[in-house]
């Protein structure tokens, strides 16, 4: 697209934080704001930002600010690369777009898209992978520690440090497996 007046769009944005502790949530949007001032692409105009609220042990901030972008694509671009809560389009009050525009946004999007799903199935295989061997980990443990005794659930709470609420499941899971046994309150190996 040739850069004309009428290729910039104005807007105002909104970004959110959450994080702790206060001083570093602060001073982390402070930054990020900055960032996007430092970026060839935006012209940031005027912002403000929130004083932190306090939201369950972390801290929310945001940062409502307006900027000016070079074009449709690179306010789509800053959308996925800074992920704002609220991106509301100012100027100018109407678009017209070429049939070529909208596919290079279609295809950069799906691009986009294919990037966000690829990282989310890593994600998913390592955090499958994770809990496989903590909980190989904690049968090992576990059974370790009935070699040495049989053991009530307290005990082996005590131990392993895992709560007994979130340990019933798993001594569950070992009993049907045929691993341990349970005779009365106690454990003990098969």
């Amino acid at each position: 697209m040739s850069e004309k007046k009428s290729d910039y769009v104005r807007c105002r944005v909104i970004l959110e934080m959450l994080g702790k502790p206060k001083e570093h949530i602060e001073k982390t949007i402070k930054d990020y704001i900055q960032k996007i001032r430092e970026d060839g692409n935006f012209l940031v105009l005027k912002e403000k930002f929130s004083e932190p609220e306090s939201k369950d042990e972390l801290w929310a901030v945001f940062s409502e600010f307006e900027m000016v972008v070079k074009g449709i694509p690179a306010l789509i671009g800053f959308c996925f690369d800074y992920m704002p809560s609220s991106v509301e389009i100012i100027k100018p009050e109407e678009f017209l777009l070429k049939n070529i525009d909208i596919s290079n946004f279609i295809n950069d999007l799906q691009a986009k898209l294919h990037t966000v799903d690829m990282v989310a199935k890593k994600l998913r295989m390592e955090n499958d992978f994770l809990k496989r061997n903590i909980a190989k980990s904690f049968e090992n443990y576990i059974t370790t520690l009935l070699k040495l005794k049989s053991m009530d659930m307290k005990d082996i709470s005590k131990f392993t440090g895992i709560q007994e609420n979130d340990l019933s499941a798993f001594l569950k899971k070992l009993a049907e497996e045929k691993k341990i046994k349970k005779e009365g309150e106690e454990y003990s190996l098969v």
